[in-house]
C-alpha cells in the first residue's frame, strides 16, 4: 500500500489500524538537539482523542505515547523517531454487522475495489484514528518551529450554516480551546454547539471549517512551480479524513473579485516591506512573502449516521444500514489539531529545504 509517506527534508510515515495493536509514526530528518516536550506532545493528542467533550463521540481512548527511538536524554539524536499510541478502546463487535456492507461515502467499496480486500473493524488504514500519528507527528514539527518563532493555531470558523464572520488577523488564539467547538467568539461558539447537539439528538451529522493562520513565517519559503507552499498546503489539508475542500487567502472569493481591489499593495515600514491587504493569504507565487498565512479547510458531515440509509451488501443486494457504534456528530472540533499538525509538517519541512537552499548559496 502507497501512500503512507509525506515530506521530502522532514519526512513522516505512518503506520497502523483503527483496530490493530497500535498506531504511529516514523520521522526521518528531524535536526538532533531538538529538546523534547512530553507534556506538549500529550497535550496536542488529547485536544484530538475522543471523550473529551459532550459534543464529540463518546469513546474514552487514552491515547498515552510511546517514544521507541530518536531520543535520548530528552533531545533527539538525528536518528529516526518512532512514536506509538497503542489501541486500548476497541470494540470490534460494533463493526461486526458490517463484514458483509458497503457503508455510503466510507472507503469500503473502493479500498475493497482496489486491494481486493478490507478491514471492516472500523475501515482500518482509512479510519480517523489514523490521524493520531499525524498529530504525533506534528507536535515534534511544532516544537521544530517554535525555535524559529513560527506559531500555528487552528480554529472553527463554521458549523453548517453558522459561520464566524471576525477576519483571520484579529483572532485571539488565547480564547480557541475555552470553547467545547473550538471556535474563538463566546456568542457564535454556543450556536454552533446547540446545532451540534441538535443534529446528534436527530441521529445525523453536519459538516464544517476549520481556519488555520500561521503567524511569524519568514518571506522565501516554498518552491516555484509543482512546490509551492500554498500548493503544499492543499495536499496536506486534503490528506486530512472528511476535508472535500481548500483554500487560502480569499480563496473562491477570488473569483467575484476584481484585480484594482484584489490586488495587495506594498507598502514600508521600519525597513520592512508589508501589503496593505492580505487577500494572498501570506503566499505570492507559491513563496511566503512575511505576512500571515491563514488557509481554510472545508469538513463534509461525518459519514456515519445513525438514520437508516439505503446502501448495498458485498454481494450487490440492496440493504437499509443504521450505523451502531459511537460517533461525532460534527468532526471539526477534533480536526483543529489535525489541522494544525499538517500545517507544521509542511512548515518544518519548508524550513529544513530552505535551510539547505541558503548553505549552498554561501
Amino acid at each position: 500500500m502507497a501512500g503512507n509517506t509525506y515530506g521530502q527534508l522532514f519526512r513522516i510515515t505512518t503506520f497502523g489500524e483503527s483496530h490493530g495493536p497500535a498506531l504511529g509514526v516514523v520521522i526521518d530528518g528531524c535536526p538532533s538537539n531538538l529538546l523534547i516536550d512530553i507534556d506538549f506532545i500529550q497535550a496536542e493528542l488529547n485536544r484530538r482523542k475522543p471523550g473529551q467533550s459532550a459534543i464529540t463521540t463518546a469513546r474514552k481512548e487514552d491515547e498515552s505515547f510511546e517514544i521507541l527511538s530518536g531520543v535520548f536524554e530528552g533531545k533527539t539524536t538525528g536518528a529516526p523517531i518512532c512514536m506509538m499510541v497503542r489501541n486500548n478502546d476497541q470494540r470490534t463487535q460494533d463493526y461486526a454487522h458490517l463484514k458483509d456492507v458497503y457503508r455510503p461515502s466510507h472507503a469500503d467499496y473502493t479500498y475493497q475495489t482496489k486491494y481486493g480486500i478490507r478491514d471492516y473493524r472500523g475501515g482500518g488504514r482509512s479510519s480517523a484514528r489514523e490521524t493520531v500519528a499525524r498529530v504525533l507527528a506534528g507536535a515534534i514539527a511544532k516544537l521544530f518551529l517554535a525555535q524559529q518563532g513560527i506559531q500555528i493555531n487552528a480554529y472553527v470558523s463554521q458549523v453548517g450554516p453558522i459561520k464566524l464572520q471576525t477576519n483571520p488577523d484579529q483572532i485571539d488564539v488565547s480564547i480557541i480551546e475555552k470553547s467545547l467547538v473550538r471556535c474563538p467568539d463566546e456568542t457564535v461558539s454556543n450556536q454552533m454547539i446547540d446545532l451540534i447537539t441538535e443534529t446528534g439528538k436527530k441521529g445525523d451529522s453536519v459538516g464544517g471549517a476549520v481556519t488555520c493562520i500561521i503567524k511569524n513565517v519568514p518571506a522565501g519559503l516554498g518552491e516555484p512551480v509543482f512546490d509551492k507552499l500554498h500548493a503544499e498546503l492543499g495536499k496536506a489539508m486534503l490528506s486530512i479524513n472528511a476535508c472535500k475542500g481548500f483554500e487560502i487567502g480569499s480563496g473562491f472569493d477570488a473569483a467575484q473579485s476584481f484585480g484594482s481591489v484584489h490586488n495587495d499593495e506594498f507598502y514600508i515600514t521600519d525597513n520592512t516591506i508589508h501589503t496593505r491587504t492580505n487577500n494572498s493569504g501570506g503566499v505570492q507565487g507559491g513563496i511566503s512573502n512575511g505576512e500571515l498565512v491563514y488557509l481554510r479547510c472545508a469538513f463534509k458531515p461525518v459519514a456515519t449516521i445513525r438514520s437508516e440509509q439505503q446502501t448495498i451488501s458485498t454481494q450487490g443486494d440492496e440493504v437499509t444500514l443504521a450505523a451502531t457504534g459511537r460517533h461525532d456528530p460534527c468532526v471539526v472540533p477534533r480536526a483543529v489539531p489535525i489541522v494544525e499538525a499538517m500545517a507544521a509538517l509542511v512548515l518544518a519541512d519548508f524550513t529544513l529545504r530552505n535551510n539547505t537552499l541558503n548553505k549552498h548559496n554561501l
